[in-house]
């Protein structure tokens, strides 16, 4: 399924975080925050360097380091529509769960 994803959009629900992310790529993704509820402008749009890794049938470890430095760590359980995030911004580390639709 790695391959499935390539050229398709979802949107990151992570309730104050809503991202619309594609995966132009297996190795690149670019994304626009629709709203970045205190962790990213609204708006903020980038392309970034995957570290995309297959764990089962319809999950995904992906991981990317963004320009402000920010670091991103997803579990994608595209199975369940579920995702559990890690994020860091200026060192403080958020630990949401939301949800993964295609968009």
């Amino acid at each position: 399924m790695t391959a499935q994803l390539v050229g398709k959009s979802y949107r990151f629900d992570l309730g104050p975080l809503k991202v619309k992310f594609t995966f132009d790529s297996l190795s690149q993704g670019s994304f626009v925050v629709e709203e970045g509820g205190g962790l990213a402008p609204d708006g903020h749009a980038e392309t970034v360097r995957l570290n995309l890794r297959k764990i089962r049938e319809g999950v995904y470890l992906n991981s990317w380091t963004e320009a402000s430095g920010a670091t991103v760590t997803h579990v994608e359980d595209f199975a369940n529509a579920t995702l559990y995030s890690n994020v860091t911004v200026d060192g403080a580390l958020y630990n949401l769960v939301g949800t993964i639709t295609e968009a």
